[in-house]
């Protein structure tokens, strides 16, 4: 059970180095001792099975540690979501039923004696809760059993994909940054330490110093962040000859796009699909077909309605937390639509043609047009409002609006733009506003975003 092969990895593992941060490396033998004085002090505050442990740490090796001993006693743990709007922390504590493990609160943890540890989770408990950006009013929680984390790939080299095997052999110093709690970053870092890897604390996390000074291996990077190493590489190249892997995560990279960054880095980026309520749907090795987002593994199942993408894979979410409506949309007799519209041709390579929902991914954060449409229409000078998603160098994708006057009223596009931040967050900010007579009609008489999209954008303010 979740987490038992990691515990044993770092039972036996030694003097091996598991974590380092600066000067400071810790082994396998030292990690595994915080794991048991942290969830024994979890325990003594009655934190086990069907109890909520919200966390909000840092990237270091105690962070590590605290995440490993939450799900060792049993309990639902989710991780708080960087860059929250004012109330929607109390929201998720609410809602979630969790106590709030901070830093602060793991050095307290750390004064408990090392017990024994085992893995106490229950087959059918959720055991994480990984909770979208709330771009559709508050956070969805993507609900995972502990058996469904017991049945995903990372810790268990007989379940890697190709990709993923190839992947394996390049994770020596794996970067980490932002957020451990981060399904990504944990499951490549979880991955990396069952490769023999070292988990690589980055402070800061810029890009490409980070690689030179921690002379690292392999990391996560946004589309956006990708565009920007590709650029600095270009007009002002540093050495990242010991750059092996790169692996793009948060929205679609564009073939012209890839193959840009292969030309430049080398044959380093790994590049896929998948979603939060999914994990890992398919990905590809470095030049492996990059007009697709790679081959599926045999024990991934899909289907096509209506062109759109239904999936069913060994670990993913059973539900939205406490969202018996939205379950029901988006998870569908043991299947998940994706809403994405793909294909898979002959040869078993996947092809994402475009989208069936209204969203933008913004840094890897899913923002929902809706929402800034109807904060935007609330301002007395907006009639009509119109929200679009552009690729974008920095981000991957940018939102722009488009908004129709009110009868005789002026919109001001900068006072729009900081409502929508204020009131949803910065990564939901539009780039642009532009003011539009009336918004273009397709043919059934819809507004066409399309249409939006072709057009110029009002300059950025």
């Amino acid at each position: 059970m979740w987490p038992g092969p990691v515990l044993d990895l770092l039972a036996t593992g030694g003097d091996r180095p598991v974590f380092e941060d600066g000067d400071r490396v810790v082994t396998a033998a030292q990690m595994y001792t915080l794991i048991r004085r942290i969830a024994t002090g979890l325990r003594r505050r009655d934190l086990g099975p069907g109890r909520g442990v919200a966390l909000r740490l840092g990237i270091n090796a105690e962070a590590f540690a605290a995440t490993i001993a939450a799900f060792a006693v049993g309990a639902r743990v989710c991780g708080i979501p960087s860059g929250l709007a004012p109330g929607r922390l109390e929201y998720l504590l609410e809602r979630d039923d969790a106590v709030l493990i901070e830093d602060a609160t793991v050095a307290g943890l750390l004064n408990s004696p090392p017990s024994p540890v085992t893995a106490a989770g229950r087959a059918s408990d959720v055991a994480r809760i990984i909770y979208t950006s709330g771009s559709t009013g508050h956070p969805k929680g993507c609900a995972q059993t502990y058996a469904a984390m017991s049945a995903a790939w990372a810790p268990h080299p007989d379940r890697w994909p190709p990709a993923i095997a190839e992947l394996a052999t390049r994770l020596d110093r794996y970067l980490v940054f932002g957020s451990l709690n981060s399904q990504v970053m944990l499951e490549y870092g979880i991955l990396a330490l069952t490769a023999g890897g070292t988990l690589v604390a980055a402070h800061p996390p810029a890009f490409p110093d980070a690689f030179v000074r921690h002379r690292a291996t392999a990391s996560v990077i946004t589309v956006g962040k990708l565009h920007q190493l590709v650029r600095s590489q270009r007009a002002d190249p540093v050495d990242l000859s010991n750059l092996k892997a790169l692996m793009v995560s948060g929205s679609p990279l564009e073939p012209g796009r890839l193959r840009e960054a292969l030309d430049v880095l080398g044959p380093v980026v790994f590049h896929g699909y998948g979603q939060t309520e999914t994990g890992m749907i398919s990905m590809a090795s470095p030049g492996e077909r990059p007009d697709t987002v790679g081959r599926p593994p045999s024990v991934i199942d899909l289907k096509f309605c209506d062109g759109e993408l239904y999936v069913r894979t060994p670990a993913q979410a059973g539900s939205y937390w406490r969202d018996p409506s939205e379950s029901a949309r988006v998870f569908v007799d043991g299947w998940i639509r994706t809403r994405d519209l793909a294909a898979l041709d002959d040869d078993g390579y996947l092809h994402l043609l475009g989208r069936a929902r209204d969203v933008i991914i913004v840094q890897a954060t899913l923002v929902y047009a809706g929402p800034i449409e109807r904060l935007l229409a609330t301002d007395p000078a907006v009639a009509e409002a119109y929200v679009i998603g552009r690729p974008d160098d920095e981000t991957g994708e940018a939102v722009h609006a488009f908004v129709v006057p009110a009868t005789g009223a002026t919109p001001n596009p900068a006072q729009l733009r900081e409502l929508v931040e204020a009131n949803l967050g910065r990564s939901h900010m539009p780039r642009t506003v532009t003011v539009i007579d009336q918004v273009p009609l397709s043919p059934a008489g819809k507004p066409d975003k399309a249409a939006l999209a072709s057009t110029s954008p009002h300059p950025r303010l």
